[in-house]
């Protein structure tokens, strides 16, 4: 038995390249824009996290510029040890006072916050209580920490309290979930969970990853948007989407961030986030409170796409956000329609097994506030031509 033995057995992809399905690892020349370049064709990005549109936002960019150039292009070590720069810290008293909490800790992906955190803050004798559609980053945080875990159906508070009701009441108990999940858009039902919570003596951490700075009266995501922040323990956001750079963090209490700093392995065994990251997310937090417009204008976006869409025919698969994913069915009719959809001048991602349950495909649309009319229209002739021609719609 050679350890790469496995390596030749896995088909899966050389078959999808070889019949000209193969829509992973696409080259864009241009920036994350509502528009990019991919092989000289102008393309509407229905594919992007970058809710707020600030990746190319000239504030941001001049704010990472400056920062590389006073203190260059890196770190060259982790935060525990030599990688620590005044900025990081900084970024962590914004991050406190925004999000409302008493620390923030910043990690430099958004994966590792997940992996980091619930891998040192889990141990053999808790037990960890996740929905069954949480992030995969969840799924190996919780792994990594050989605590016991058991799964509610999605959504369903119901079944979360079977599930925290059959949990041994001596042993430590985390509730984690996503706010927004991110294939199919919908959100968690936060303030049913919270009352399971009390009444369980549980702790809940919440993964805002795709609800920070789109949900919430002042875009601190789900946790916000249903008056249920001081019930909430632990918070955790990524700068990957709305604030237009790489990285992420948690917030919570100073005990438990001063803990998981010290004993976090994703964090201290880690190079820091570089300068220019930090400075990017500092100017996109600027422009997010200095602009609701943005998140008001991506939600007029969201609104008219939910609406055309299910005019169309199209099963938006109960998306309650700017992710908009369209049941197609199996595997195969979601390659064809996403790599027409391409031909037609329309980027979309492809979603299938194992991402989801066999027979539940989709094409995953996502919205941008810098969208305008025009994108949004073109998109939708573009899917209702290829949604009739396979017979979707």
């Amino acid at each position: 038995m050679d350890v790469f033995d496995k390596c030749g057995e896995f088909t899966r992809v050389r078959d999808a390249r070889a019949a000209g399905h193969y829509l992973f690892y696409r080259e864009m020349g241009s920036a994350q824009d509502p528009v990019v370049t991919m092989d000289g064709q102008k393309v509407v990005m229905l594919g992007s996290n970058n809710y707020l549109g600030l990746t190319s936002h000239p504030k941001v960019k001049e704010a990472a510029i400056k920062a590389t150039q006073k203190y260059g292009t890196g770190c060259a070590g982790s935060r525990l040890l030599n990688g620590t720069l005044d900025i990081h810290v900084h970024l962590e008293e914004r991050l406190a006072e925004f999000m409302k909490r008493e620390a923030v800790l910043v990690f430099s992906t958004g994966y590792g916050v997940n992996v980091g955190v619930l891998s040192c803050l889990l141990g053999r004798h808790d037990i960890a209580i996740l929905d069954a559609m949480d992030h995969a980053s969840i799924l190996d945080g919780v792994r990594m920490s050989f605590a016991k875990q058991l799964k509610f159906r999605h959504n369903d508070a119901a079944d979360l309290e079977k599930k925290l009701s059959l949990a041994d009441p001596k042993k430590g108990k985390l509730i984690v979930t996503d706010g927004v999940f991110s294939m199919e858009g919908d959100i968690a039902p936060l303030p049913e969970i919270v009352q399971h919570k009390i009444t369980y003596g549980a702790r809940l951490f919440v993964d805002e990853a795709h609800s920070l700075g789109v949900f919430g009266e002042n875009g601190r995501g789900i946790a916000e948007h249903f008056g249920v922040e001081d019930d909430v323990d632990l918070i955790m956001g990524t700068f990957s989407k709305s604030l237009a750079t790489v990285g992420g963090f948690i917030a919570g209490s100073f005990e438990v961030v001063d803990y998981i700093k010290h004993n976090a392995r994703a964090q201290i065994f880690t190079a820091a986030i570089p300068p220019s990251a930090v400075a990017a997310v500092e100017a996109a937090l600027d422009i997010l409170e200095a602009e609701p417009e943005r998140r008001e204008k991506l939600w007029e976006n969201t609104r008219y796409m939910l609406r055309e869409l299910e005019g169309m025919g199209f099963d938006t698969c109960g998306s309650q956000s700017p992710v908009i994913s369209l049941l197609i069915g199996e595997d195969a009719a979601t390659f064809r329609m996403a790599m027409r959809l391409q031909e037609e001048g329309v980027f979309v991602n492809p979603v299938m097994t194992p991402a989801v349950p066999a027979g539940h495909s989709m094409i995953r649309t996502s919205y941008m506030a810098t969208h305008n009319r025009e994108h949004l229209d073109r998109a939708l002739g573009a899917l209702a031509k290829v949604g009739r021609e396979l017979a979707i719609i």
